[in-house]
């Protein structure tokens, strides 16, 4: 493991790399556009992601699980087939759902209890249940399952989750080679991801990370950040936690985040993102730009013959005016959100593929200060 992970450059801590997969090269820093039910809200179709530059498409195990099923998507084909997508997937293991279900679940050594959010009947998973699952999908790369504790949660809560979690994550690994050997997987390359828990301690994140940096993963996340913590304790969990990690294999920070909290990521050693930020922000109107978010529902926007963002190559920038985006919404036309999410997701992307240029360069903390002040310049 980890010859398909390869670093082609450094500026201190941040990283511009590769790494090699059975559906294609991911470029990195990376940030995974995220279609939770094999789709991106917002009427987003594969064909836009490819033409908007997304290397990466993430989905979501427990939904899936739930519907449509991932012995339905295993009998089509496996998640790539089903929604006609060629490229990387990455599918989070349900670990985040025992998180975000808390009214629904009960936590135990074989795994979680939970109740379907959409028919109430009893589900259980557990580490081998989401390797199966995720088999099943044939995603590209598999998250390990785990819990995500709150980041205020007592020490001694904690500090037994995450002891738990690793074990789960050997059961994880044990059952992911099971799979990935028989003969009727869906995608016998599929890659497992770790994940370092620990919310805001920082003993127990770093004793965490040297452990799981020893089971020799395909790659390393941080997970449990943004979920209540300060930006600040966020960054701070980063410094601590990640020159622990391999810096043979590629890491990911999970759920986060800004274009701020990706720009602090990437000079802190992070190669992958997520997060729900652009396409449920471009639904409600609220859009990324160079000079900072602007809300298009605003009325100095009725008027407005500008595109979204001046010299933006989007789909919605090239052709259309921020007028008629805006009454789109308004009249609650699907077009425009859309639109909106094509463009946010577009910014995105072209941000990542300029913070890979600045690396390449070596000028990436530049353009990070340039583009954090830009950005801070407020609306247009």
């Amino acid at each position: 493991m980890g010859s398909n992970y390869q670093v082609l450059k450094r500026e201190g801590r941040a990283k511009r790399a590769q790494l090699s997969t059975v559906h294609g090269v991911i470029q990195t820093p990376v940030f995974m556009n995220v279609g939770t039910v094999a789709a991106i809200k917002g009427a987003v179709s594969t064909e836009d992601l490819e033409q908007i530059g997304t290397q990466v498409e993430l989905s979501n195990t427990y939904h899936l699980h739930v519907r449509p099923g991932d012995q339905v998507i295993r009998k089509m084909g496996g998640l790539h087939r089903f929604m006609s997508w060629d490229r990387p997937i990455l599918t989070d293991s349900g670990g985040f759902q025992v998180f975000s279900l808390a009214g629904l679940r009960r936590i135990k050594e074989e795994g979680v209890c939970f109740r379907s959010h959409i028919d109430g009947r009893k589900i259980f998973m557990g580490p081998e249940e989401s390797m199966r699952i995720q088999s099943n999908l044939g995603s590209t790369i598999a998250m390990a399952f785990d819990e995500c504790a709150p980041s205020r949660a007592d020490r001694g809560y904690v500090q037994a989750s995450v002891e738990r979690t690793t074990r789960w994550l050997a059961r994880c690994k044990a059952e992911m080679t099971r799979l990935n050997g028989r003969e009727d997987t869906v995608n016998p390359s599929q890659l497992l991801f770790g994940i370092n828990q620990g919310a805001v301690y920082d003993e127990i994140r770093i004793e965490h990370a040297k452990q799981i940096a020893e089971m020799d993963l395909d790659g390393y996340a941080v997970g449990g950040l943004a979920v209540g913590e300060t930006h600040e304790e966020m960054y701070h969990v980063l410094e601590q936690t990640v020159p622990c990690l391999p810096t043979d294999k590629p890491t990911y920070l999970m759920g986060v985040g800004t274009p701020a909290n990706i720009l602090e990521g990437v000079e802190r050693g992070i190669d992958f993102f997520d997060c729900v930020y652009p396409s449920r922000n471009g639904r409600h109107g609220h859009l990324y730009t160079g000079h900072g978010k602007i809300n298009l529902f605003n009325a100095k926007y009725e008027l407005d013959e500008r595109p979204i963002e001046e010299g933006c190559g989007c789909p919605a920038c090239r052709r259309y005016s921020r007028s008629y985006i805006r009454h789109l919404l308004k009249a609650k036309e699907m077009l425009g959100m859309r639109l909106c999410v094509l463009h946010n997701l577009y910014f995105y992307n072209s941000m990542m593929a300029e913070i890979r240029t600045a690396l390449e360069e070596g000028r990436f903390g530049a353009y990070k200060r340039e583009k954090l002040q830009a950005m801070a310049s407020g609306e247009e």
